[in-house]
């Protein structure tokens, strides 16, 4: 058994750092094709570092293999990278929409791939749904950043929702409970993608794209307010019990 998961070590370590790899090739791309400044090219490469420190300390004490479901979602990260790294570059110089727009929709598209690859194969795993799930943070938080240059600053909280319901949890531990599945979750989760995208690749009226916002964020507010609640209830019911 050892030498079986001295070798799945190894495997990780090699397929984690192929990743760093592909992050450094599209870096390299987009510098080629279409410019990368100081600001596109730090936040390009702080991203790619900080991502495979993360994810190398996450895969620890994995011992099984890294699965066909997770290198989607690790192909999903290398593009979220790409997209930091342009959204950056943005205050140095205008956006190539298109290429922006193109690296965000595969992303996208791939978030629908990875979980039901899990599926499909029997490799379905929490740390592999946490990974999914970061990779969609990240990218709705670069998005919502973008997009904010020009509709105000409001849409931020799009992209910082999650990570100050992460720092509220920190503080109160009943926020840290398990929710039970809910599609109505994840379409509302799907919809500050697409909606951040659309806005981004500039096609739609600017009353359009407001509103759309307007309602993304109404949505997502929803959602998390109806999660907390649930926690909340869930919390109240095991403090009566063990009252």
């Amino acid at each position: 058994m050892a030498p079986f998961n001295a070798y799945d070590t190894r495997l990780l370590r090699q397929e984690t750092t192929a990743g760093m790899g592909a992050q450094l090739l599209l870096l390299v791309l987009l510098g080629t094709a279409v410019g990368l400044g100081l600001a596109g090219w730090l936040a390009g490469l702080v991203f790619a570092v900080v991502t495979w420190g993360l994810l190398t300390l996450a895969l620890r004490s994995w011992t099984r293999a890294f699965g066909p479901a997770n290198c989607v979602t690790l192909a999903r990260m290398t593009l979220v990278g790409g997209v930091t790294a342009l959204v950056a570059n943005s205050f140095e110089a205008p956006p190539p929409v298109p290429v922006l727009v193109a690296l965000t929709t595969v992303a996208l598209v791939l978030d629908a791939v990875d979980g039901r690859v899990a599926r499909r194969t029997g490799t379905a795993s929490a740390l592999g749904a946490r990974f999914d799930m970061e990779v969609d943070a990240v990218l709705i938080l670069v998005l919502s950043i973008h997009v904010a240059t020009e509709m105000g600053v409001w849409v931020l909280l799009i992209g910082a929702m999650r990570y100050a319901f992460i720092a509220a949890a920190r503080a109160l531990p009943w926020l840290r409970g398990p929710l039970p599945p809910s599609m109505a979750r994840k379409t509302v989760a799907a919809l500050q993608g697409i909606v951040l995208l659309a806005v981004s690749a500039e096609i739609l009226p600017s009353l359009v794209e407001y509103a759309a916002l307007v309602l993304a964020l109404a949505l997502l507010i929803w959602s998390f307010g109806r999660d907390i609640g649930w926690l909340w209830r869930v919390a109240g019911r095991h403090t009566a019990v063990g009252s």
